[in-house]
């Protein structure tokens, strides 16, 4: 069969099923799926996978099978709860051209709930947005990664190659979720990753640095102070050096972001010293991190329009959720061709 000549149909067919979808998202964001956590949301997902007929995979990563691999992150906290999910799709006959469908499950804290204009694990519908956290980062292209195919199911299609739908863990702080989906044997000739991308391709990426500096000092009393060496005040010519460095590295960027005045950004994300108030710190660690990608398969990031994620009042627009649905339930139909839809 010829994509084209059930587009109408297909994007019709996202229409019908949007109700739904927005229905799923909000159950999505309402479980609190921080890193340790998405055990709950994981199996939410397993069970509508199931449901829809598709060979469901869950495991638990471990660290010991991926600490060999490119792009392994350092693993800091316990990985007792990393639960991968994977849906696959398989064709009666392949003939088209396969496709990974990849989202990340976990979520970054919800900082002080007070600074909330309203719960952030209880989602809100107002003027076309869904309010949660996680709404845009990235539960909405979970949930249009699952609808799209629904669209081809409703319009009595299925795609005509494996699709391998992947919700998994350690987005937010390694990556380490998706290179177990690596690890495990899930390749394709291609991957749509639906990150709140504002409904833009992105065709490049700067790379992920993170590392950690420990700055040793000499304790004193705070009445002998000047005797003393003070690790937390030594750090702050060190971070001046990182931004000076950030400064050159933007002005050196490669010719694809040409058109962003600063794609390298040096981020303190934490910092820790001393041990007593009263006494000149003896020790300060800090860390950083750059946001980057890694993968070595073809991949589009595509995804909705989502506005203060990683920030209070997380929201998605649903209408863009819309859009990105039916443009990803085109590109299935294109990229792997269609079959008629079994049973």
């Amino acid at each position: 069969m010829n994509a084209p000549n059930h587009t109408e149909t297909i994007l019709a067919a996202v229409d019908q099923g949007f109700d739904e979808q927005v229905r799923f998202l909000g159950d999505l964001v309402s479980m609190p799926s921080l890193r340790g956590a998405e055990g709950s949301a994981q199996d939410f997902v397993a069970a509508a996978l199931r449901v829809r007929g598709l060979a469901v995979d869950r495991w638990r990563i471990d660290v010991e099978d991926i600490r060999h691999l490119p792009g392994f992150s350092p693993v800091t906290i316990s990985y007792e709860n990393a639960w991968n999910v994977v849906g696959t799709h398989r064709p009666r006959a392949s003939h088209g051209r396969s496709l990974i469908l990849n989202g990340h499950i976990d979520v970054v804290p919800v900082g002080p709930i007070e600074m909330w204009h309203s719960p952030p694990f209880r989602p809100r519908i107002h003027e076309g947005w869904m309010y949660g956290r996680g709404a845009g980062d990235m539960k909405a292209g979970i949930a249009a990664n699952l609808f799209a195919l629904d669209a081809l199911a409703r319009s009595g299609l299925a795609p005509a190659a494996e699709v391998y739908l992947q919700s998994v863990v350690e987005e937010e702080c390694t990556g380490n979720g998706a290179l177990a989906c690596l690890q495990r044997g899930y390749r394709a000739d291609a991957a749509i990753i639906p990150e709140p991308m504002g409904e833009h391709l992105l065709t490049a990426q700067v790379g992920v640095v993170w590392f950690q500096v420990k700055v040793m000092g000499r304790p004193a009393h705070v009445a002998l102070a000047s005797t003393g060496a003070n690790a937390i005040e030594s750090c702050f010519p060190l971070v001046q050096a990182l931004h000076g460095l950030e400064h050159r590295w933007n002005e050196l960027r490669h010719p694809s972001f040409a058109g962003h005045l600063h794609p390298i950004n040096f981020v303190l994300a934490r910092i820790e010293g001393g041990d007593w108030t009263s006494s000149v710190p003896a020790w300060c660690t800090f860390d950083m991190r750059v946001l980057g990608l890694y993968g070595g398969i073809p991949s589009l990031v595509y995804g909705p329009w989502a506005e203060n994620i990683h920030a209070f009042d997380e929201r998605v627009s649903l209408e863009s959720m819309r859009r990105v649905t039916k443009t990803i339930a085109l590109f299935v139909a294109q990229w792997c061709g269609t079959e008629p839809r079994s049973g």
